[in-house]
């Protein structure tokens, strides 16, 4: 019976990991990554514990499991994030690399933005959110790559 039980909670284990985001936060890791496996850029600009449209684009399409099997073979997925309160405050490091990407890719401003770039960092398209299925969202992401 604990045999079982173990089997089954490895099996559990291994199956959410293998279905889990890997979200990159350098853009050099980045490029190599898109240059390698020849695949676009998802860079996603985000304020994720005060921008209330970034936590429901991250929870209803980035966390759900549709769009994670199709970015695992399909994206490179690359993070900005801007949080505001203290707890989860970026080094001093990552927030210059953050404002970096942000003077680059996001002069205006907006969060969420979903910018899609080729493995040339040029951009393809850029998106944000709104109120979709995680199919619709790959579809529109894909749309920029065609």
């Amino acid at each position: 019976m604990k045999k079982a039980a173990l089997i089954i909670l490895l099996m559990f284990f291994a199956s959410t990991s293998l279905s889990a985001q890997e979200w990159l936060v350098d853009i050099a890791t980045a490029q190599k990554a898109a240059t390698k496996t020849d695949r676009p850029i998802v860079l996603v600009f985000q304020g994720s514990d005060w921008c209330a449209p970034c936590i429901k684009l991250d929870r209803e399409i980035f966390q759900s499991e549709q769009f994670k099997l199709h970015a695992k073979d399909h994206f490179v997925m690359l993070q900005a994030d801007f949080p505001k309160k203290k707890k989860n405050a970026l080094s001093e490091e990552m927030t210059a690399k953050n404002n970096a990407l942000a003077e680059r890719f996001n002069k205006r401003g907006i969060f969420p933005l979903v910018v899609v770039l080729d493995k040339n960092l040029n951009v393809l398209g850029e998106t944000g959110y709104s109120k979709t299925s995680p199919s619709a969202y790959i579809l529109e992401i894909d749309g920029f790559t065609k």
